[in-house]
């Protein structure tokens, strides 16, 4: 994985939102439909184009990480169908952060699958709600998702299950204040691999947010600790809910003459890299009192 394409990548989203709303100039892009396909043994890419959503399965019960956008979920649906999967085998439904294009499709997944959704305790406040929080970093300039029934409260470091899945919770804030990545071990041809979903660790806002102010962002020192898990965890193939911030699509496109294309042991280290400096450089630009 290239550092530098990495960073281009994560500062293709605007370093400060607007401060109203607007129609969503990217939702377009990011829900175009895509095939689905095996990422790892157990493991499978069932997301759009632009958004992420992994299925992890087993013959007793799987794992759905992430919605997309709330027009994502018949696409998502639909692509775990054409896999040859079940919807109503879906028993747990996790989230990396409760923003409309990550979450947005959770709902509608819960009503087809009858799943449990297990989020970090301010995910769920944002969900039982079905409002964004003041406390969020864009608040003020997206719209909210919809309420979700059923929803778990996970805790740090909590290991999770469905039928014979199991998923690791790990709280990586910072985008939001309840960001969460996940780790699990697919296994293929007799060999077992690590796998993060790595939530979004991009410091994007409204345009009067500051991170540097804990008036505006008391978590602001989590930045630093999820940046930590990033390059301590054991990570065999990197995924995020925006796929290219992993490079997906250019690894994918070498896997036909290299089979292990997706696998990268320092995609994780990677990514921290780029997004601290991202931060460093968001935190510069902001007014000093």
């Amino acid at each position: 994985m290239r550092g530098r394409n990495l960073l281009v990548l994560l500062l293709v989203v605007p370093l400060s939102a607007q401060n109203k709303h607007s129609p969503c100039a990217n939702c377009a892009a990011w829900n175009e439909p895509q095939q689905p396909f095996r990422i790892y043994g157990n493991t499978y890419f069932v997301g759009t184009h632009g958004l992420s959503s992994v299925l992890i399965t087993s013959a007793t019960g799987h794992i759905l990480i992430d919605g997309a956008l709330p027009e994502s979920a018949n696409l998502i649906a639909a692509n775990i169908r054409a896999l040859g999967f079940r919807i109503k085998d879906i028993k747990l439904i996790l989230n990396s952060h409760a923003h409309f294009d990550h979450a947005g499709g959770i709902a509608e997944l819960q009503r087809l699958s009858g799943a449990l959704v297990a989020v970090s305790p301010w995910t769920a406040e944002v969900m039982n709600k079905g409002a964004v929080l003041p406390d969020d970093p864009q608040f003020g300039t997206i719209d909210p998702i919809a309420k979700v029934a059923r929803v778990q409260i996970l805790k740090d470091g909590e290991t999770l299950h469905a039928g014979a899945v199991e998923v690791t919770a790990h709280f990586t804030p910072g985008h939001t204040p309840g960001g969460t990545s996940f780790s699990w071990r697919s296994c293929e041809n007799g060999r077992c691999l690590n796998l993060i979903y790595a939530d979004s660790l991009s410091p994007v806002s409204a345009g009067s947010f500051l991170f540097s102010r804990r008036k505006d962002y008391p978590h602001n020192e989590d930045f630093e600790r999820s940046f930590a898990f990033l390059e301590s965890t054991p990570c065999d193939i990197l995924i995020t809910p925006h796929p290219g911030a992993s490079e997906l699509w250019e690894r994918l496109a070498q896997r036909n003459s290299k089979p292990d294309a997706l696998i990268d042991p320092t995609a994780c280290r990677v990514l921290a890299e780029a997004s601290r400096k991202q931060l460093h450089e968001r935190l510069a630009k902001e007014p000093v009192k």
